[in-house]
């Protein structure tokens, strides 16, 4: 039996052992992860829109969902300011050949990176870079598509991806459940 014997029966935990056999360490992959809700879904139901409307502040809802919750309680989801139904603004969407939503006057598709903006007056739903070219820069307000005249308060941010602060709604979502 030598000195070294009983060196490692120790009165205390290292902060290695306490990492790694204790349950002190937390990896990253278990930690939240906070995403913003994709344009393309219901801000009430976190699905995928099929008839799309959206508030004067830029919340997108699915109309079937939406209708009941405003005439049951008379309120915004997301903000809680009060809203009624001649408040909502149905949008008009369009599709590639691929079924994805694109710009109609630049055949741009849209992503989460893709600053979207929709007219108040028509519905209609552009990328920012249509509009900013044609209509603001050459202060041109007609609509380009319907060539109904606008003004710049009419244009509703759909998504912007420059400022992340300004929407209200950020979901939650934890990697188990996707």
């Amino acid at each position: 039996m030598g000195k070294k014997q009983h060196s490692k029966d120790r009165m205390f935990i290292t902060k290695t052992e306490w990492a790694t056999e204790w349950g002190g360490f937390k990896s990253k992959d278990n930690r939240t992860v906070f995403k913003r809700l994709p344009f393309y879904c219901c801000a009430l139901t976190f699905t995928p829109f099929e008839y799309p409307v959206c508030t004067p502040d830029g919340s997108v809802f699915d109309v079937m969902n939406i209708t009941p919750y405003v005439i049951k309680y008379g309120k915004h989801p997301v903000t809680g300011t009060p809203l009624k139904q001649q408040d909502l603004i149905p949008l008009n969407f369009h599709k590639n050949s691929e079924g994805g939503f694109q710009c109609p006057v630049l055949n741009k598709v849209f992503t989460e990176f893709t600053h979207i903006v929709a007219v108040k007056t028509t519905g209609n739903v552009f990328c920012y870079e249509a509009v900013k070219e044609l209509n603001i820069k050459t202060k041109n307000w007609k609509e380009l598509l319907t060539d109904e005249p606008f003004t710049r308060d009419d244009l509703i941010t759909i998504q912007n991806p420059n400022a992340l602060d300004s929407k209200f709604f950020w979901i939650l979502i934890m990697l188990n459940t996707i």
